[in-house]
């Protein structure tokens, strides 16, 4: 578990990588001091990789007017906090993407696209359906991005292919109705994120690793099933552009409780939201979108082993990992990295510990009460003083 690993071009200290988790941290759509001591606590705390969530790739692909767009304007940030990741000896991810119909468009000031048509609950807005200008657009700036984030020193690029941001809703039936090149079937719905990794590979050969966050299912109906997720996979290993593919699941959009399992924080998610969306929480519509699953450690594992059975290249576990014996669990079945997100929200020292001996797992209780905190600064609710990722402004 703590051994050094060779994701793709990049060696990793050991096979923990702190999962993109949104660090509300952007008030300007720049880097903030805020932000570099977010990700710095994980590296610190002896993590192998932590992933800077969430970088936009074009004005109209943030999921709010706050989020980051990576270019020439945020450049000298980035360098920034790359540069203070691996002077803590941990490597650093961008989580590459477009939030497709996540986009609050109203927000952006531009309507958010995607696959098809579709009405916003974010904006109250229609969101359009992507033109063949829009996706050769949205392709190049996949490229324009990746170069600049090698050039600030990021040394891997996590394609977002998951959970319902705009290559996401290619794949998904029910968000994909198109009768086009890019709809129908499962390999002309993966055209996207087969053209998006195939470019980013080309511009940035071994100047860093490339890997994408893909779903072991959507976890809605008209979603993408964990049949469609392995043989996207495999069309996207016999492609041979992605280093590793990181194991997620669920819908920002339709159905985000599928992802983190556990409590259901509706109170404090309807606190946390504009009036409009704290009114449509307190619906039995509004209910249902947060629906309720157990917690259970390492949840997606049965479907993960799927994948990890008909796949040879690299694969990253995720959902839930809290435990050293889960996470050993992980290499014996043959996952090659695990992902943790909320155990270190609690605990950013918490590989430290485990890899020195002195705990066996995390703290964190998944709760879920840091979900409503992504706009606001994403923080573990439960910390005492003194713990946890300081909150610096």
């Amino acid at each position: 578990m703590f051994s050094p690993v060779d994701l793709g071009p990049v060696r990793l200290r050991n096979r923990t990588v702190k999962a993109a988790t949104f660090e509300g941290r952007t008030p300007h759509g720049e880097v903030t001091d805020a932000l570099v001591a977010y990700h710095v606590a994980p590296a610190r705390g002896g993590v192998g990789a932590t992933t800077v969530a969430y970088l936009a790739v074009a004005p109209e692909g943030r999921t709010h007017a706050e989020q980051l767009v990576v270019g020439e304007r945020t450049l000298p940030g980035l360098a920034r906090l790359a540069d203070a990741v691996h002077a803590e000896g941990a490597a650093i991810v961008g989580q590459v993407g477009h939030a497709g119909p996540v986009a609050n468009g109203r927000s952006n000031g531009v309507h958010a696209i995607a696959a098809s048509p579709m009405p916003s609950p974010l904006s109250m807005q229609m969101v359009r359906g992507a033109t063949e200008r829009d996706l050769t657009r949205v392709t190049r700036a996949y490229v324009d991005t990746a170069r600049t984030l090698v050039r600030a020193g990021f040394d891997v690029l996590e394609l977002h292919m998951a959970h319902s941001y705009l290559i996401s809703s290619f794949l998904a039936p029910a968000l994909n109705r198109r009768r086009d090149r890019w709809g129908g079937p499962l390999e002309r719905r993966a055209r996207l994120a087969r053209q998006v990794a195939r470019a980013v590979r080309e511009e940035v050969g071994d100047a860093a690793a490339v890997t994408a966050k893909v779903s072991v299912s959507d976890g809605f109906p008209g979603g993408l099933t964990t049949d469609d997720g392995l043989e996207l996979a495999r069309l996207l290993e016999a492609d041979g552009h992605l280093d590793a593919l990181q194991l997620s699941g669920g819908s920002s959009l339709m159905n985000p409780m599928y992802l983190f399992r556990g409590e259901t924080p509706v109170a404090e998610f309807a606190a946390a939201m504009p009036a409009v969306v704290r009114w449509g929480m307190r619906t039995p519509l509004g209910r249902g979108f947060l629906k309720r699953y157990e917690f259970k450690e390492a949840y997606f594992r049965e479907k993960a082993l799927r994948f990890r059975d008909a796949l040879s290249m690299p694969l990253m576990l995720l959902g839930g990992i809290n435990r050293l014996d889960t996470m050993r669990q992980a290499m014996a079945d043959g996952f090659d990295l695990v992902a943790m997100g909320r155990a270190l929200l609690r605990e950013p020292d918490l590989v430290a510990r485990l890899q020195r001996g002195e705990a066996t797992s995390g703290i964190c209780v998944h709760c879920n009460r840091c979900m409503p905190t992504i706009y606001s600064g994403t923080r573990c609710v439960e910390w005492s003083a003194g713990e946890g990722i300081a909150l610096a402004r």
